[in-house]
C-alpha cells in the first residue's frame, strides 16, 4: 500500500495527532472547491440528477449507490493519495447532488439570502463543536454508540419523508440530521485528539459529510420557516 500521505510520526516513532488535525482541516477546505464546482455548474444549467432517473426508486438508489460506495473507496484508500484523488471526486458528486435544493431556494424571492444565512450558520457551528471538541470532557465512545443508532433513525427518517412528502416528517429529519451531524463533527475531532484516527483522509470525509448534512438541513428549515416551501 502507497503509505505516501501517510506521514504523521515524531523523532519517537509516535503518530502526531497535531498534525493530523492539521492536515484534516487542510484537506477539508480543498475539498470544498469541487463541491463548490459541482453545485454552482449544476445549478446554472438547472441541472437535475434526481429527475434524470424518473423513478423514485432509482435515484434513492443510485444515491445511495454513489454515497456508500465512495465512503467505502476512500476509506480502502485512507493512507493512499488515491484516497485525496477519490474524496475530490466525492465532493464533486455531493456539489451535484445538493443542486436541485439550492435550484428550489433560488426560486423564492429570498433564496440567496436563504442561501447565505444556511452557510454562515453551518460555519459558525463547525468552529462552535470543533472547539467544544478541544475543551470540553466528551466520553467518545459513548457518543460514538448513540451516533451509530441515531445515524440508522435518520437514515429510515429520510427514506420516509422521501416518499411521503410530509412536511413535518421532513422538517424533523432535518432538525434531526443537523443535530445528529454536528455531535458528529465534535466527535470526530475529539477522536483524533484522542488518538483514535489517524488518518486525515478519514476524518475530512467524515466532517465534510457532517457540515454537508448540516447546510442541507439549515436550508431545508430555512425554506419551510420562510413560508414558501
Amino acid at each position: 500500500m502507497n503509505h505516501d500521505v501517510y506521514n504523521y510520526t515524531d523523532t519517537a516513532g509516535r503518530v502526531s495527532q497535531n498534525t493530523v488535525l492539521r492536515k484534516t482541516y487542510g484537506l477539508l477546505g480543498l475539498s470544498f472547491i469541487p463541491a463548490a464546482i459541482g453545485a454552482v455548474a449544476s445549478t446554472m444549467m438547472g441541472f437535475n440528477v434526481f429527475a434524470t432517473f424518473g423513478s423514485p426508486w432509482i435515484a434513492l438508489a443510485v444515491f445511495f449507490a454513489f454515497v456508500y460506495g465512495m465512503c467505502f473507496l476512500i476509506e480502502k484508500n485512507r493512507y493512499s493519495n488515491t484516497g485525496i484523488a477519490l474524496l475530490m471526486v466525492f465532493t464533486f458528486g455531493m456539489g451535484i447532488l445538493i443542486s436541485p435544493l439550492l435550484q428550489r431556494t433560488l426560486g423564492y424571492s429570498n433564496g440567496g439570502e436563504l442561501i447565505g444565512i444556511a452557510a454562515a450558520m453551518t460555519a459558525g457551528v463547525f468552529f462552535t463543536m470543533a472547539a467544544l471538541a478541544r475543551r470540553a470532557n466528551v466520553n467518545t465512545s459513548a457518543l460514538g454508540r448513540f451516533l451509530t443508532v441515531g445515524a440508522v433513525v435518520l437514515i429510515i427518517g429520510m427514506i420516509a419523508s422521501w416518499f411521503l412528502q410530509i412536511p413535518a416528517l421532513t422538517l424533523t429529519v432535518s432538525a434531526g440530521f443537523a443535530i445528529f451531524s454536528s455531535l458528529m463533527i465534535m466527535w470526530q475531532v475529539r477522536t483524533i485528539i484522542e488518538g483514535g484516527e489517524n488518518s486525515h483522509i478519514s476524518a475530512t470525509l467524515t466532517i465534510f459529510i457532517s457540515i454537508y448534512n448540516i447546510f442541507s438541513s439549515l436550508l431545508n428549515i430555512l425554506g419551510v420557516f420562510s413560508g414558501e416551501d
